[in-house]
């Protein structure tokens, strides 16, 4: 989101001949007042004024050069600047009047311009950029190039390193460093004794079958000497495949703990902003590439490479001139690994992000299959994961068959010098330079090299594998948390629970404020009754005191204590809440229970049970407490589930209590009883809920009327009914639609 475009020269000279003062925010305007695109349109922003450009006449789209007339604001003047979104389009305007129009594309970064000069007018501590920055405004571009970030990524693909990654990743593995070292120590033992073999065999060829001299057993013994060499090669290379696999999966389980301590200390902004599949593939799928990568072929990388140095060294002490003719093709096959590496690394991107969106579509499906067989909607589920699964083919199939073409071509260069091998070595051989057991010695040496060099033509395949996934799985380990404990936290093992929120304001998306200027003050062991309509913003401002999110502007306090300085651990012990979407874990009754105090008994578990109204249901179970509630506690009913997760928060015991619709699906009768539990459990702790039912709210000591993102009314029932306010009008409208539903 660019907040300070380059400007055209014309532009940037009247705003420094009219203002004499530095540009802070410039933006596009690409519409005119009839809503029609034009090109030259500018909104320009500095410390005191706001200067809006428009084309001349009817200039439009695709019309060079035109003349801009501009209009000048005074920001000092009084009035608001507000972005407006409209049906397709914005507007920008400054007080009553219209400085600029703009398309859909531009709104956020409108909408953020004129928060910050909003805000910067009214502070003497910050300029309209530093307001900016302030503001939650992930970064979309690469600091080094300029390249826009891969979509849903924080990695440039053109200043991305390989060997970072690579560095990386022997970072996690150096605890297991020692078992490594055992490894690669066995891979040398292997790979001297591959050099043996050739070695025994031009002794057989020269020494015992030309000669035809030597004795049966001296050939018997050799054989055997060759025989005795490949059963320990094999016996080495089981202790050290042992090995790696050892590392391998233990890397792995290291990065996929990692990854998923990581997740569960990032925000649920960070979280809920990506798709579920996404983040199950980063933590179970690229760790399981990466695990292959450390076992097989990062192992065997190593191997194949010091074969290659041996070899090499061995051919050019034996002959260097068939070391030149065996290596020649050694180049060619760097040059195109090379060459390739970019083009493969962009490949396994798309397949993987294909996957991504494959895995988490059939998520979606199998999570809500209730509604999808209620509605009948199981042939258009299956066309789409049909289209999507067709997708991930296409792309698979693609990189397969340009990989498919790949390997074949890196081959045949690799075996172009086993024939000039052969070329030079017969013409040896027939001059008598070299005896004909050095030539086969230096065919398999040739054939031993080339094995290897084929095998590393393939290596960016495999590497591009395995950094991609280090890479997905490092972005979540390097993200950092929007919540967090700050470095002066305050510990408070023990809250009054008084609450104040000050001039809060917030949004989901930086542009689109929830919340906007709410204030209240919470004495402890109050009961507040947050009351509005759907959207208005009251699961936000609970979201906002849990600390799910913190505010863009204004404060939350407990007992004078800025949430952002209160410890998370003292904030999450002592607050419980039961939310309007019920989640229960795969598990029994009684670990769902005790999910919030998992050192707690039997007896506090029924004890909670209990007062939630949950014990009478529970018992009735062939299982009592030890019933399994499948996943997502499904085989419960709604109204069941509902209650267990109201004795979970009663379990807790928390100083501050959140009921979110803590009573939404259940019957009339269970909310009788569950409201009288509420009420002793309430009582002496401050409390928030929110109810749909207003009548739900009457133990509530006063209510409050949120609407638009704004309190609009505070007291009790009957102050705010005499009122004849927004309250007046939801309670009128639920009498009448509990007549209607009567009817």
């Amino acid at each position: 989101m660019e907040l300070r475009a380059a400007l055209p020269q014309g532009v940037a000279a009247t705003v420094a001949d009219e203002t004499g003062e530095e540009v802070r925010f410039a933006l596009p305007a690409d519409l005119d007042q009839h809503g029609r695109f034009i090109t030259g349109g500018w909104s320009v922003v500095t410390d005191h004024w706001l200067l809006a450009f428009h084309p001349q006449g009817d200039s439009v789209d695709g019309v060079d050069g035109v003349d801009l007339q501009h209009e000048r604001f005074g920001l000092d003047e009084g009035g608001e600047l507000r972005s407006e979104t409209l049906i397709g389009s914005g507007r920008l305007v400054v007080g009553e009047r219209v400085a600029a129009q703009y398309s859909m594309q531009h709104v956020p970064a409108y909408s953020l311009v004129a928060r910050a000069v909003n805000k910067g007018r009214h502070s003497h501590e910050h300029s309209h950029e530093e307001t900016a920055a302030a503001l939650r405004l992930p970064r979309q571009d690469c600091p080094t190039c300029g390249r826009r970030f891969e979509r849903g990524t924080q990695v440039c693909r053109v200043c991305h390193s390989k060997w970072r990654a690579i560095r990386r990743l022997a970072g996690v593995a150096r605890r297991h460093l020692p078992l490594f070292a055992g490894a690669m120590g066995l891979f040398v033992v292997h790979v001297l004794l591959a050099l043996l073999v050739p070695q025994l065999s031009r002794v057989i060829i020269d020494d015992v079958l030309v000669p035809q001299t030597a004795s049966l057993w001296r050939l018997l013994a050799l054989v055997g000497a060759i025989g005795l060499t490949q059963a320990v090669m094999a016996l080495v290379e089981v202790l050290r495949a042992r090995a790696t696999v050892k590392v391998g999966t233990s890397v792995a389980a290291d990065m996929r703990t990692m990854v998923h301590a990581k997740l569960q200390g990032l925000s649920l902004a960070y979280v809920s902003g990506r798709e579920a599949g996404d983040l199950l593939n980063r933590v179970i799928q690229d760790t399981s590439r990466i695990e292959k990568f450390i076992s097989w072929w990062g192992a065997a990388a190593f191997s194949q490479i010091l074969l290659i140095l041996a070899v090499g060294t061995a051919i050019f002490v034996r002959d260097w001139r068939l070391a030149v003719v065996v290596l020649a093709p050694v180049p060619l096959i760097f040059v195109f690994s090379s060459v390739m590496w970019h083009k493969v690394r962009y490949l396994f991107r798309r397949e993987w992000r294909a996957f991504d969106r494959v895995d988490s579509l059939l998520q979606d499906i199998l999570s809500g299959i209730r509604v999808v067989k209620a509605f009948g909607r199981e042939r258009h589920e299956t066309s789409r994961f049909r289209d999507g699964s067709r997708r991930l083919r296409d792309i698979t199939t693609a990189n397969e068959k340009t990989w498919a073409a790949i390997i074949p071509s890196m081959t045949f260069v690799t075996r172009l010098g086993e024939f000039l091998v052969l070329l030079l070595g017969g013409y040896l051989v027939l001059g008598q330079e070299m005896k004909f057991g050095e030539l086969v010695q230096f065919v398999q040496y040739a054939a031993m090299l080339y094995g290897p060099l084929a095998w590393i033509g393939g290596l960016p395949k495999r590497i591009a594998d395995a950094t991609n996934a280090v890479d997905r799985v490092f972005e979540i380990i390097d993200e950092e948390p929007e919540i967090s404990d700050r470095g002066h936290t305050e510990r408070r093992p023990q809250l009054d629970g008084r609450v104040q929120f000050e001039d809060v304001s917030f949004g989901y998306e930086v542009h689109d404020p929830v919340l906007d200027g709410v204030s209240l003050s919470v004495e402890p062991g109050e009961m507040i009754g947050l009351v509005g309509r759907s959207g208005s913003g009251k699961t936000t401002l609970i979201n906002l005191l849990l600390r799910l999110y913190d505010v863009d502007e204004g404060s939350i306090s407990i007992d004078g204590v800025d949430l952002r300085d209160l410890a998370l651990g003292d904030l999450r012990a002592q607050t419980g809440v039961v939310l309007q979407e019920t989640f229960l874990f795969s598990g029994s009754v009684f670990d769902n229970i005790a999910y919030a105090k998992p050192d707690a008994t039997r007896e506090q578990v029924v004890r909670a049970a209990k007062v939630a109204n949950a014990h009478d249901f529970v018992v009735k179970f062939s299982d009592g407490y030890d019933t399994l509630v499948g996943e997502r506690g499904q085989r419960l009913s709604g109204g069941e589930r509902q209650r267990v997760a109201i004795a979970r928060a009663i379990l807790h015991d928390p100083r501050i209590l959140v009921l979110d619709e803590a009573t939404s699906a259940v019957d009339t009768e269970t909310e009788q009883l569950i409201q009288e539990a509420l009420f002793a459990l309430t009582r002496g702790r401050t409390t928030f809920a929110i109810a749909h039912r207003l009548s739900t709210l009457r133990n509530a000591d006063r209510l409050v009327v949120i609407d638009k993102g704004q309190v609009v009314e505070i007291g009790s029932h009957r102050a705010l009914m005499e009122k004849r306010g927004v309250y007046h009008g939801l309670v009128d409208a639920q009498r009448k639609m509990s007549r209607q539903t009567a009817v």
